[in-house]
């Protein structure tokens, strides 16, 4: 089991919690461009080129479980789309 997997698998077990780059580092992982709106925004968009989901996630530790447990449903959408292709 790689080191990504084991994080993948500890932040789906436990969505609480979860520091900011931590979750940052598993998206950009699977291939999600980040970036931050001008303007002072503390909000982070993550995008996908198969996907039209856009993920909207706050500068924030611990990052909150609701943001967490979108980014785990778009990651499992991309996985399923490419074991589907």
């Amino acid at each position: 089991m790689t080191k990504f997997s084991k994080l993948y698998l500890q932040i789906i077990n436990s969505p609480q919690n979860v520091k900011f780059e931590t979750l940052d580092k598993l998206l950009r992982q699977h291939g999600f461009n980040r970036r931050q709106p001008k303007g002072g925004s503390s909000h982070y968009i993550y995008y996908h080129h198969e996907l039209h989901d856009v993920l909207t996630i706050p500068y924030a530790r611990p990052v909150k479980a609701i943001y967490v447990k979108k980014a785990i449903a778009v990651i499992q959408k991309l996985e399923e789309r490419s074991e589907s292709n």
